[in-house]
């Protein structure tokens, strides 16, 4: 899910391959809709279409990632991908009439009636309104029975809507599952990245890109990291971060060549050196990363906590806060059911004060740099913030990427036995996996299971 730059709009995707947008109301919207006015946003459904269909078996419909991008003469533009298809969408929006009244009988005076059956007949090419009748008819039918504003309260009601058209289709660019795309300052291209390759693209041009990072080697077997997510600075159209699968956050500047496989900046956690188990690379592996809006610092995401770098200062984040801390004891158990593969997402305010992220029992962990405790807020996204979790896990099923084949080279030789009890503190088949922050505002929208909630602070 991603808000548009001005905050305006909101769009969301699903695992049925549909993307839904959602917009801003306007205090004039919110007269009209008898809702009082409030002075944070309130967004209402605009549209809705099917952005992606199953290509294979293996290849499914699901929305890995979108973004909104910006454009010259301010149109609309959302970029959706799923594992290996990027497709560029126009939303425009327009006002639509719709019939609210009709009288089927008009009282029509006898030298007009002939008119209007002839327009009506006439028109049959016409789209039709909900009702089944058509609009032109109804407009001209109005006209010669009651007075211009009398029809217009009557018989027509006029609301914005918008259409949707795919405009660009991106594929057969990438070999592995695509775990990132972002758009550029300079509004003319944006990067796609999976487990090994980031490839730069032009946004009026989908049959050519260029690979400006490859992590590949000769030998599969010398992997020991993968590409988990990749981010383009907010203003410098040069630079770009990605973060791996060892916690590592590579700064990079596409100026200094043309294959960016040397970071100027790497960012890693000189503090966490000490005892390291089986578990200790798998949990340190980052999940997202985020750009502050000054482009200074770096909110990343890995399964144990979420850390605040800073860009110049290289040897540790500036702040860490603590998310999963209480599951360390149950590593064994959360690595046989696959749950310490899940990938959260995280966001940051505008002011770039406050962070936050998901978790288990579709819980939502918000903080604050240098303001308030370490422990945050903690707020469970639900219509019924006061029901008890559940304990036991659903069962997952494991997708095909180049990530989990890491796993199951693994789990050939580190096959872990659970020891103790398998109750968790939380529910880990409820997961809020997805957020956003409001460019401007502070409004959080977050998907838990099938719904989308939305918070105000």
């Amino acid at each position: 899910m991603g808000f548009e730059k001005s905050g305006d709009y909101l769009a969301v995707g699903d695992r049925g391959g549909r993307v839904t947008s959602n917009g801003h109301l306007s205090r004039n919207e919110l007269e009209q809709l008898d809702f009082s006015f409030t002075s944070h946003p309130e967004f209402q459904y605009k549209t809705e279409f099917q952005s992606h269909e199953p290509e294979s078996l293996e290849i499914e419909e699901k929305i890995n990632k979108l973004r909104w991008c910006d454009t010259q003469n301010g149109s609309k533009f959302i970029l959706s991908t799923n594992d290996k298809t990027i497709k560029l969408w126009k939303v425009k929006e327009h006002r639509v009439k719709k019939v609210k009244e009709m009288n089927p009988n008009p009282p029509v005076c006898s030298e007009n009636a002939l008119l209007a059956e002839r327009s009506f007949i006439s028109g049959q090419d016409n789209p039709s309104v909900g009702n089944g009748c058509l609009l032109e008819w109804t407009e001209k039918m109005g006209s010669n029975t009651f007075p211009s504003q009398e029809v217009h309260s009557k018989i027509a009601d006029i609301e914005d809507t918008a259409r949707t058209r795919c405009r660009r289709v991106y594929a057969h660019a990438h070999d592995f599952n695509i775990n990132s795309i972002s758009t550029n300052s300079d509004v003319e291209t944006f990067i796609s990245a999976d487990d090994l390759r980031i490839n730069l693209w032009n946004i009026e041009i989908s049959n050519q890109c260029f690979n400006i990072i490859d992590m590949k080697p000769s030998n599969m077997e010398d992997l020991t990291e993968v590409i988990t997510s990749a981010e383009f600075h907010p203003f410098h159209c040069n630079l770009l971060a990605y973060s791996s699968s060892r916690g590592f956050i590579h700064l990079v500047d596409m100026r200094r060549s043309a294959l960016c496989d040397h970071s100027a900046i790497l960012l890693q956690d000189g503090g966490s050196h000490g005892f390291k188990s089986f578990f200790t690379e798998i949990i340190a592996s980052i999940s997202d990363i985020k750009f502050s809006n000054d482009g200074r610092y770096i909110l990343s995401r890995d399964y144990m906590n979420l850390k605040l770098w800073d860009s110049h200062m290289d040897s540790s984040p500036v702040a860490t806060f603590k998310i999963h801390d209480h599951l360390h004891p149950k590593l064994c158990e959360l690595y046989n059911n696959d749950s310490i593969f899940d990938k959260f997402d995280c966001c940051l305010s505008g002011d770039g004060i406050h962070f936050a992220t998901g978790s288990y029992s579709n819980l939502l962990r918000i903080f604050s740099h240098g303001v308030g405790g370490a422990e945050g807020i903690t707020i469970e996204a639900s219509k019924n913030s006061n029901r008890k979790p559940l304990r036991d896990a659903a069962p997952r099923t494991r997708r095909s990427s180049l990530s989990n084949l890491t796993r199951g080279l693994y789990r050939l030789g580190h096959e872990h036995s659970s020891s103790g009890t398998n109750e968790f503190s939380c529910d880990l088949s409820s997961k809020l996996l997805h957020l956003a922050w409001h460019p401007t505002t502070n409004l959080i929208a977050c998907a838990a299971g099938n719904s989308l909630f939305m918070y105000y602070a």
